[in-house]
């Protein structure tokens, strides 16, 4: 089961603008916070990291 193509497409562009681990609104993912980053990782979005 994937996040809805919408959230997926802003969480994205989201973050583009930023160069560590952000969730859907824009907020660092905490390192402790294993499921969130499970799914960020997943679903593909850290290859969209700003570098």
């Amino acid at each position: 089961m994937g996040i809805d193509h919408a959230i997926k497409k802003n969480w994205i562009e989201i973050q583009k603008r930023h160069d560590v681990p952000v969730n859907a609104i824009g907020v660092k993912i905490d390192s402790k916070d294993e499921k969130t980053l499970k799914v960020w990782k997943e679903e593909g979005i850290d290859q969209f990291i700003k570098r």
